[in-house]
């Protein structure tokens, strides 16, 4: 009995397969695209985050270092500058509440733009001051206005002083209103008491007319003792016999109230009449600076 499991016999093997020949890679054809194999992409490179790094690439970049140094520059100057205002507006204030406190009136005070505020605090060595009153009074001295040129002041503690001041020059303008306000709250005359209604100036022979409505008294004013003083040169009353010298120390008293014992030695050099009024110019050398203990008005210096 023939196995119908079993391969027949009479099948042939097959035939080998005949291996071709390898074929030249076929030339490019119109219309198709080339394939170029890329080149596998790199690993990215970490990078460090670190403030070192950051810095180090700012600085590579010379515009980068231009920007810096004209921030940092423009920075400085900044507070530079803020600071140089700041000094010296404080300055203008200690400067002008010392005047203010000499003579009883407001004052405004500035220093010369150069040199630098805060080069002459660091030196202690003051060159230019300007200081100008509000012209209201002087003392007692209705109607009066000074301006002051402050030289070569140094701030310097000794025995006796808290600085120098190399010059001072004060130039003062004193008005006929000014005048008359003064005299008719200071001055009492014989008889008729504080009476003076009205004052009027004669340029032309330097004197003074203080009216009132009993009579008239001309002075002239010169400088005496260091300050101003009203010499008397005419008197004219009416029913009253005015000796001069009664009314000359009356007069002397009231213009040394006004006019003298200022601090540092300031002094009267000259004065003169105008038509608005009288123009004195005082001054002081070398002169110190008294402590606080000695004058209130020096404490804030």
């Amino acid at each position: 009995m023939t196995d119908p499991w079993a391969r027949p016999t009479d099948q042939s093997p097959p035939a080998p397969t005949q291996e071709l020949p390898p074929q030249p890679p076929a030339p490019d054809q119109p219309g198709q695209p080339v394939q170029v194999e890329q080149p596998a992409p790199e690993a990215p490179q970490p990078q460090d985050s670190s403030a070192l790094a950051k810095v180090k690439k700012l600085f590579s970049d010379p515009l980068s270092v231009v920007l810096v140094f004209v921030i940092v520059v423009a920075l400085v100057a900044a507070g530079v500058l803020g600071s140089e205002l700041y000094a010296r507006n404080r300055a203008d204030q200690i400067v002008a509440s010392t005047v203010e406190c000499v003579v009883g009136d407001g004052a405004k005070a500035s220093f010369d733009p150069l040199p630098p505020f805060l080069m002459q605090h660091i030196s202690g060595h003051y060159t230019n001051i300007n200081v100008e009153t509000a012209g209201n009074q002087i003392r007692e001295a209705k109607g009066m206005q000074v301006k002051l040129g402050i030289k070569d002041v140094r701030i310097k503690e000794t025995a006796d002083s808290s600085g120098t001041v190399g010059s001072l020059v004060a130039d003062i303008n004193w008005s006929t209103d000014g005048i008359r306000q003064t005299v008719a709250d200071m001055v009492t005359l014989p008889f008729i008491g504080s009476a003076i209604s009205d004052v009027r100036t004669n340029p032309s022979n330097g004197t003074i007319e203080l009216k009132s409505l009993l009579g008239t008294i001309t002075a002239k004013p010169s400088v005496v003792n260091k300050g101003i003083s009203l010499q008397i040169v005419d008197l004219s009353a009416i029913g009253l016999s005015w000796p001069r010298e009664t009314l000359q120390p009356i007069l002397d008293k009231f213009t040394a109230q006004i006019t003298e014992d200022y601090p540092m030695g300031i002094h009267a050099d000259s004065v003169q009449v105008t038509d608005s009024g009288v123009v004195a110019k005082f001054s002081t050398t070398n002169a110190k600076m008294p402590k606080p203990a000695d004058d209130p008005c020096f404490g804030k210096l």
